[in-house]
């Protein structure tokens, strides 16, 4: 800093309202610093900052294992996180994204990071009801918005997408395609946001009337192909499947083929969290769709309005919309053609 004050004529004090964005220091002063500090290449030690009390300019997702391990395979969370950078850089801050192998190492990282001033806020994935996570930030008095429904939240703000009026949509949209027998396979139970859809879906296929049921996978490959097979070889099998996620509605496409079932002709198949795959895909998947990417750069603009001060609110983002592709269609009455 002494270096930049001797380029610039001025006083250290004054590099450092400059640098810093405070007041103290005319326009053309500041610009003069300014100016200075890129010709020396000078550039602020984030170790000295955070014992100034300066912000980190970063801020913190933690994931857990099982939902890190979806990266290389789901493009849901590198959308989500691609969609939070953009809103960052365009205000000069970084991520800092860390798995753990459970919650209760998520807590203690919150307190670490706190603690050593590493992050300005954090955002909050996948929560239950009654969060651990959500009174603690509180506590930490940890800047804190919420990727996930109100249900979840508490008092910390959050951005959401209204799952339950879409799922209540999809299952009008297959019963109006003709399917009296729905197979779901969902995500984890216990997550705030598959909750929501479960009760969505018990509920939509009741006032129906027609039969339903619901097999967890817990967002994993493996887990949903067992299901989605399990279901395909009963004697009463669904004509339709519902998924939680695209990519496993994707790999149920070679289940049914290898069981000698046409999609959609003998089982239709529809998918949650559109993604490029499912367009990609013969034939392509239909999809309850919305624009993962804005959702992270909303939730990051939301994030951003509670480090400034501002009240906590919740925000819906969307309502997930139907994307009729050719892996839905009316039940086959007839005999299947060979």
């Amino acid at each position: 800093m002494a270096d930049v004050a001797a380029a610039a004529g001025v006083s250290t004090g004054a590099v450092s309202y400059a640098l810093n964005g405070r007041p103290g220091v005319s326009a053309a002063t500041r610009a003069r610093v300014l100016e200075a500090a890129k010709q020396l290449g000078w550039t602020p030690n984030g170790a000295a900052r955070r014992l100034a009390g300066a912000r980190s300019e970063t801020i913190g997702l933690v994931l857990v294992a099982q939902t890190a391990r979806t990266l290389g395979v789901s493009s849901y969370f590198m959308e989500f996180i691609g969609g939070m950078e953009q809103t960052l850089s365009e205000h000069g801050y970084g991520l800092l994204l860390q798995v753990v192998p459970d919650v209760d190492t998520e807590l203690a990282v919150y307190a670490r990071w706190k603690g050593a001033g590493r992050v300005d806020g954090v955002v909050l994935m996948d929560l239950r009801v009654d969060d651990p996570r959500v009174e603690l930030v509180g506590t930490l008095d940890l800047p804190a918005v919420v990727a996930g429904p109100p249900q979840a939240s508490g008092p910390l703000g959050c951005v959401w997408t209204d799952d339950g009026t879409a799922m209540e949509e999809a299952v009008r949209y297959l019963v109006a395609l003709g399917h009296r027998r729905i197979a779901r396979i969902g995500g984890t139970p216990g997550l705030a946001h598959v909750d929501i859809r479960d009760d969505a879906f018990l509920r939509a296929t009741r006032v129906a009337g027609i039969a339903a049921t619901t097999r967890h996978a817990d967002f994993n490959l493996e887990r949903g192909s067992q299901a989605t097979r399990s279901v395909l070889s009963e004697p009463e099998r669904p004509t339709a499947l519902l998924y939680d996620d695209s990519y496993i509605a994707v790999a149920s496409l070679p289940i049914a083929r290898e069981l000698g079932l046409q999609v959609p002709e003998d089982v239709s198949v529809l998918a949650w969290d559109d993604s490029a795959v499912c367009e990609l895909t013969m034939p392509p998947v239909s999809a309850m769709s919305h624009d993962v990417g804005s959702y992270g750069a909303h939730v990051a603009r939301r994030l951003f309005d509670v480090m400034a001060g501002e009240p906590p609110v919740s925000a819906l983002e969307a309502v997930p919309a139907l994307r009729v592709r050719g892996t839905t269609a009316a039940p086959r009455t007839g005999p299947r053609a060979s």
